[in-house]
C-alpha cells in the first residue's frame, strides 16, 4: 500500500487510485442514525439475504463486543450470515481469526475510536485478508470511526495546537493551519482522497480542508451523518442517504510555502445530496 504523500499521477496531475480493476464496493457512512435504506442497500451489496456473509470488526468501541453484535443481529434479520468477530491484534494475526473471512462477501467496520479499531488490524494477516476480499468483489463498509479508516491517510481526530495562535481547548479545530491535524496510517481501501465523518453536524470543515491543502493526495471527502459514500468498482463515487457529502479537490491548486501561514487558492468545493456523483479520476461532479 502507498502512502498518501506519494501519489501515482495520470495525465493533466490528477492521482490515480492503485487499487486492481478488479474490486468491490465501499459503502462509507458518516456515523449518526443509519437510515434502514442504507443498512439494506449494503447487505444487497454483499449479495443479499441467503447470500451475503458478512464479518462484523466493532473493536473501535470499548462495548464492541455487544454493540457489535447488535450490528450483526440486525444483518442477520435482513436475511445475511453475519458474524461479530471482536478481536485483538495479536488475535487478528492467527489462522483461525484470518479463516472466518473466507468467502465473506461483506466487512463492516463499527464506530468508536478508530486509532483503536486500526491499532487492532492494522499490519494484520487479517488485515491482508480483508484486501484479498475487496479484491475479490466484497463490500466493505463502516460507520463513523469506521469510515475514517478506510483512507490511507486516517484522521485521528486530535490536533497538535488547539485554537492556534490563540490556545484554546474548549472548541476543538477552530483553524485552518499547517501540520496540526494528526493523522495516522488507515487501511488504505481508499487512497485516492481522505475521509472524515460526522461532518456537516459537527462542522468539521476546518480540518478536512487543512490536510487537504497541505498534503497529497490533495482531496478530501467529508460525508454528513445518516449519509453514505458509494465508492462503486469502476472507482467513482455515489452519495445516498439523509444528506450531503462535501468534496474538497485541491489537486489542482496553488498553496502557500511551507513555513508560511496554510492558504490555497483554485479550491473545487462539491455539496453532492443523494444522488449526486463525483468522479475522481476526471474532478467532475454531477447533482441528481
Amino acid at each position: 500500500m502507498r502512502s498518501a504523500s506519494d501519489p501515482v499521477l495520470q495525465s493533466g496531475g490528477v492521482p490515480a487510485s492503485l487499487a486492481s480493476p478488479a474490486r468491490g464496493t465501499l459503502f462509507i457512512v458518516g456515523g449518526g442514525p443509519q437510515p434502514p435504506a442504507l443498512v439494506q442497500e449494503f447487505v444487497t451489496l454483499a449479495g443479499g439475504p441467503g447470500r451475503a456473509k458478512i464479518i462484523v470488526f466493532a473493536m473501535a468501541s470499548s462495548d464492541g463486543a455487544a454493540s457489535g453484535e447488535e450490528k450483526a443481529r440486525d444483518l442477520r434479520a435482513l436475511g445475511a450470515n453475519a458474524l461479530n468477530v471482536f478481536v485483538n491484534h495479536d488475535q487478528a494475526n492467527t489462522d483461525s481469526v484470518t479463516h472466518l473471512l473466507d468467502g465473506a462477501t461483506g466487512i463492516w467496520f463499527g464506530g468508536g475510536d478508530q486509532v483503536l479499531l486500526a491499532k487492532a488490524l492494522r499490519g494484520t494477516a487479517t488485515e491482508r485478508a480483508m484486501h484479498q476480499r475487496y479484491a475479490a468483489g466484497a463490500v466493505i463498509g463502516g460507520t463513523s470511526a469506521g469510515a475514517a479508516v478506510m483512507s490511507a491517510a486516517m484522521i485521528t481526530g486530535d490536533e497538535r495546537r488547539p485554537g492556534g495562535d490563540r490556545p484554546d481547548t474548549t472548541t476543538g479545530f477552530m483553524t485552518i493551519a499547517r501540520d496540526n491535524i494528526i493523522v495516522a496510517d488507515g487501511f488504505a481501501f481508499l487512497d485516492d482522497a481522505i475521509v472524515d465523518q460526522h461532518f456537516l453536524r459537527r462542522k468539521r470543515h476546518n480540518r478536512l480542508m487543512s490536510l487537504v491543502i497541505e498534503r497529497a493526495p490533495h482531496l478530501g471527502v467529508g460525508i454528513d451523518e445518516s449519509t453514505a459514500l458509494v465508492v462503486e468498482p469502476d472507482g467513482r463515487w455515489r452519495v445516498t442517504g439523509a444528506s450531503a457529502a462535501v468534496v474538497y479537490d485541491a489537486r489542482r491548486s496553488a498553496t502557500t510555502s511551507p513555513g508560511t501561514t496554510l492558504g490555497a487558492t483554485g479550491i473545487v468545493v462539491h455539496v453532492l445530496p443523494s444522488g449526486g456523483r463525483f468522479d475522481p479520476r476526471t474532478g467532475e461532479a454531477r447533482l441528481p
